[in-house]
């Protein structure tokens, strides 16, 4: 580990946001392990937190917005679920896509 990553570094605002970003990589291999261990749900937490990544702090912020109740319209679920399969964040897409049915069949929609 690099001696640029200490807590002294740290509480002295010497690192920020990006510095401490989760590898796509080590969180698909989380993923594995928890598979492995009989974990799939933790597994498939691991697989979308690698789609999102790469994707920048705001617009994974928005996207949790937009997937709180009465927050979105259907339109907008969709076109969410959109971007994010053109993305290749097609496990965080089909997750807007079921939360855009379940929120249509509980009143939940915007």
């Amino acid at each position: 580990m690099s001696e640029r990553f200490t807590v002294d570094a740290a509480v002295d605002g010497k690192l920020d946001l990006s510095d401490l970003r989760m590898d796509p990589a080590a969180l698909a291999h989380q993923a594995v392990v928890a598979e492995a261990n009989g974990n799939p749900q933790l597994a498939e937490n691991f697989l979308r937190a690698a789609e999102l990544a790469i994707i920048d702090d705001e617009e994974v912020m928005g996207l949790y917005e937009a997937l709180r109740p009465h927050r979105s319209t259907a339109a907008e679920l969709d076109a969410l679920q959109a971007s994010l399969e053109t993305r290749g964040a097609s496990r965080c897409a089909a997750l807007v896509r079921q939360a855009a049915v379940v929120y249509a069949r509980r009143g939940l929609l915007r």
